[in-house]
């Protein structure tokens, strides 16, 4: 079975203007350097590209054992012009937390 970011973390999200701001939180300290090693800018990128142009910029907070990640000109533009249905974008955490972790990679 694939393991899923979901299986290891939790996600929340917020906006601002055209931005997405997503923090990925890892369960249990162990699993802190697995997230990451594997969830880069990059991948973020390549999930959300249907939705935003980018970029995205990844911050680790070690300390909180997080990341968060700043994505970029969604289209729409954001919150206050878009037609999306969630406006605020909080169910876009699950779309990050959908994100598949190499067959390889076990915990």
């Amino acid at each position: 079975m694939s393991l899923q970011l979901y299986d290891i973390a939790h996600a929340r999200a917020g906006d601002k203007g055209n931005c997405i701001n997503i923090s990925v939180i890892a369960r249990e300290k162990q699993n802190y350097a697995l997230i990451v090693k594997h969830l880069t800018s990059e991948i973020v990128f390549d999930t959300f590209s249907h939705l935003a142009q980018g970029p995205v910029t990844r911050y680790e907070l070690p300390k909180l054992i997080a990341l968060n990640f700043v994505i970029e000109n969604l289209r729409g533009g954001g919150v206050t012009s878009t037609l999306a249905m969630d406006i605020h974008g909080k169910s876009l955490s699950y779309l990050m937390l959908s994100i598949k972790f190499p067959d390889n990679i076990s915990i």
